[in-house]
């Protein structure tokens, strides 16, 4: 199987083999969003676990 370099590029498996990734809505019209809500914006979010099941199966080798 091949990892879906996309997918790689945007994930990161953690210790305990969850996936991290980045939030949406962080990169450009800023100006209209609180200082709050873009510092909130910039921690890493986990993928649900709804989603790790599709994710699996674009990295099968880990992240």
């Amino acid at each position: 199987m091949r990892t879906n370099r996309a997918a790689s590029k945007r994930f990161k498996r953690t210790a305990t083999g969850k996936l991290k990734r980045a939030k949406a809505y962080a990169r450009h019209n800023l100006g209209s969003k609180s200082r709050k809500r873009k510092r909130r914006l910039h921690e890493p979010a986990l993928v649900e676990p709804t989603e790790r099941r599709h994710m699996r199966k674009l990295l099968p080798y880990g992240g």
